[in-house]
């Protein structure tokens, strides 16, 4: 029978921006879906989000503008009153309010929760942050990822093929990376890495390890990583899933340098797969 299940809750009051919670984490103590209420009082704006979630944005009074990248390129998308628009989990994009009074309702799914929200604010949370975090820790610690974390990238490889370039201290080049278009393939969302290995590797046997890099030191040596569409890795094509859902996908322009004290590589993630092929976890980043 219907009940009540909780009530609204102010999360957010800062600088023009109210956000409050009508079900969620902290309004009804529920993870499968969150709604709020939010009302901009004067022009602001929030930094670049990266979602692990999908989230539906409806514009009731006002409008908002969402920046995000396409092909390397910032393009920007305007939500007026009246319209909704979804951004898919694992986008990036920054939205912008230029005027105000603006309105929207925010659903996401699975419901909001700070450590989902990677927000690139910054080696320092905003208070904005701390905040949501102190309300949704409740009796476990959550950790908000800032931009030290969105800095991240994740590259799969043959364990053979990188030692065999750090010991002769040279780059890294996968072996497609030619017919791939003069790229390395990359994720920024770990979630995503087993179904990728899946989807493309499980033919190549042998010892895997997942890299751990820095997005900002290959830039500060000269290259560049553009959030792209998916693209293929040789002649095997990408899933209509990842099309779909609009995965966004870093290619790295270059090789992966090997030289220490580059601060690109960040960390060396071993690969659990079984015996006929299949990636099962890659340990300290998946379950």
């Amino acid at each position: 029978m219907p009940k009540i299940i909780g009530s609204s809750t102010t999360v957010v009051e800062i600088d023009g921006l109210k956000i409050d919670e009508l079900a969620g984490n902290v309004a009804t103590s529920e993870d499968i879906i969150s709604i709020a209420y939010v009302t901009v009082s004067e022009p602001t704006s929030e930094p670049w989000l990266t979602l692990d979630y999908d989230e539906w944005l409806c514009v009731l009074k006002g409008k908002m503008i969402l920046h995000y990248t396409d092909g390397g390129n910032e393009r920007t998308l305007e939500v007026n009153a009246g319209e909704t628009c979804m951004v898919a989990k694992g986008e990036r994009f920054r939205p912008v309010f230029p005027i105000a009074p603006t309105e929207y309702i925010p659903v996401c799914s699975p419901a909001f929760r700070p450590d989902r929200c990677h927000r690139e604010e910054g080696e320092e949370s905003s208070d904005v942050t701390k905040n949501l975090i102190k309300l949704h820790s409740g009796n476990k610690e959550l950790q908000c990822t800032s931009s030290d974390k969105k800095d991240v990238l994740y590259h799969m490889c043959q364990k053979t093929l990188w030692e065999e370039a750090s010991h002769n201290g040279k780059a890294y080049y996968s072996p497609t990376f030619e017919t791939d278009g003069f790229f390395t393939h990359a994720t920024a969302v770990p979630e995503r890495l087993i179904e990728t290995a899946n989807h493309f590797y499980t033919q190549t046997l042998g010892e895997w390890i997942c890299l751990e890099l820095s997005r900002s030191a290959l830039e500060n040596i000269g290259i560049i990583t553009k959030d792209e569409q998916p693209l293929p890795v040789a002649d095997a094509v990408v899933s209509e899933n990842w099309v779909k859902n609009n995965w966004v996908c870093p290619h790295i322009y270059g090789g992966i340098p090997t030289v220490d004290g580059l601060n690109v590589l960040q960390k060396i993630h071993p690969i659990i797969r079984t015996d006929d092929g299949k990636f099962v976890n890659i340990d300290g980043l998946t379950e």
